[in-house]
């Protein structure tokens, strides 16, 4: 979830004109990157060391 005030930020980093598609893709890039945020404040994501494991175990 993403408040007004944040999106307001994100949304005044924009370039003065865009296209529907541009502005689309930007929304869903900045949901998923505060939802990534909140994940790693709550303790929900894993270290750089616990990814780079799993990796390991995936190219073994």
């Amino acid at each position: 979830m993403i408040t007004k005030e944040k999106l307001k930020e994100h949304i005044e980093k924009f370039p003065d004109t865009f296209s529907m598609d541009e502005l689309i893709e930007r929304l869903i890039f900045i949901d998923k990157l505060e939802k990534r945020i909140q994940q790693s404040q709550s303790g929900e994501a894993i270290s750089e060391d616990e990814l780079k494991e799993d990796l390991q175990k995936w190219f073994e």
